[in-house]
């Protein structure tokens, strides 16, 4: 991770394809494309890869989850549990639906904790959106039974897991929707982009067409294409696709490499006292795009953060100083400073975000430290990363 880091003549070679035909856009101008649908080309591939009926490709893993939360009916007073660890557009797209965040603890999977989400239910609860953080996943499977138990919609942001699978069914396949980001530092990149999958035909129905302004889709005239909903515009391009589907037949490679590179540093760590690694409910289908381990307190995990870096370990992340992955630093969310009066500012019952108490969260975000893995390393620079990691951690 990421994939960028292995761009090669593959992508030229379908960017160029896409130039050669003049068409750029993803719907229409049949005759001058010869046959080239490269978002169209994508989806099937993705879609057969992780064994679901359909897949949408859109501009962004924002904007998939948007049009997730919109496919499944989630609106204006609808209330969404959520975790404080995630990307901050999870909560973005919630908030842009006119809907809820709720807010409960993680645990040390560093995704929602399903013991947590009792407590967060309440009449207005619609869904519960899941994030597989740092490429490995929640116990899907608890959290999944309890929203089967409640009568509520699972939407999993699998934003940051692609390729994750837990006991051999891929992450982002376990509720109504899943989504995929394919941003510049995703596992595979677009450049820009995201992807909505779900097994649904009467969702991808209403996905399809309201990531493009309402259109149907139906028949070859764009102009003549009828509009079933009220849409916007969250449309990929031709290029941008062209560069994800020649990274999307590498994701086996990518995968491999990660795995490798995160089992080798994971041993040698694993003998530092004190040093625990984040729980992972199903090891095998850990992506590896991170390694995370915990230490004993929030203050040695800072100060060891503060050494990594002066060592020279670059690529490590203590999350709970980060601006846009934890909730600590979310002044905007937590104030709601918006543009523009958001419709949760409506709802006397929405939370006081200045008074949550997530302490089991800030108790597990203090103690952690993640670690990227990347793809070029060599094995010369793998030893020196552990040489230096045993040196600071062990002190």
């Amino acid at each position: 991770m990421p994939g960028f880091e292995i761009f090669g003549d593959e992508e030229r070679k379908e960017v160029n394809d896409v130039l050669d035909s003049g068409v750029l856009f993803r719907y229409g101008f049949d005759q001058a494309r010869n046959d080239h649908w490269k978002a169209r080309t994508f989806e099937k591939e993705l879609a057969e890869k992780i064994g679901v009926r359909y897949c949408h490709l859109c501009s962004s893993g924002t904007a998939a989850l948007s049009v997730a939360l919109a496919a499944c009916g989630v609106g204006v007073g609808d209330e969404v549990i959520v975790p404080p660890f995630t990307f901050v557009a999870t909560i973005e797209a919630v908030m842009s639906a006119g809907a809820v965040p709720v807010f409960a603890d993680i645990d040390e999977t560093l995704c929602l904790d399903p013991e947590s989400l009792q407590k967060a239910l309440t009449p207005r609860t619609k869904a519960v959106l899941v994030v597989h953080m740092c490429g490995a996943m929640a116990e899907i499977d608890r959290i999944k039974a309890f929203c089967e138990q409640k009568g509520l919609t699972l939407m999993e942001d699998a934003c940051q897991a692609l390729g994750g699978a837990f006991h051999g069914k891929f992450l982002g396949t376990f509720g109504k929707v899943g989504c995929f980001s394919f941003d510049p530092v995703k596992t595979i990149t677009c450049g820009e982009g995201g992807c909505m999958v779900t097994n649904d035909p009467k969702l991808y129905e209403i996905a399809d067409a309201y990531a493009d302004h309402g259109h149907d889709h139906v028949g070859s005239d764009r102009g003549a294409e009828g509009h079933t909903i009220v849409g916007t515009n969250f449309r990929i391009s031709e290029l941008n696709a062209a560069v994800g589907l020649a990274q999307l037949r590498k994701l086996n490679r990518i995968l491999k490499i990660q795995r490798a590179h995160k089992k080798e540093i994971k041993a040698a760590l694993g003998r530092i006292p004190g040093l625990e690694f984040r729980k992972i409910p199903d090891e095998k289908g850990d992506s590896a795009t991170f390694l995370s381990f915990l230490l004993p307190d929030g203050a040695t995990a800072a100060k060891a953060s503060d050494a990594l870096a002066a060592a020279g370990v670059d690529g490590c992340f203590y999350w709970y100083h980060n601006n846009w992955h934890y909730i600590r630093q979310w002044d905007h969310i937590l104030g709601l400073k918006s543009a523009a009066p958001l419709p949760l500012t409506l709802f006397e019952t929405r939370p006081d975000y200045k008074k949550l108490n997530l302490a089991q969260s800030d108790s597990i975000m203090q103690r952690t430290i993640s670690m990227l893995i990347k793809l070029s390393w060599t094995q010369d620079d793998i030893a020196q990363r552990i040489d230096k990691m045993t040196a600071v951690l062990s002190q």
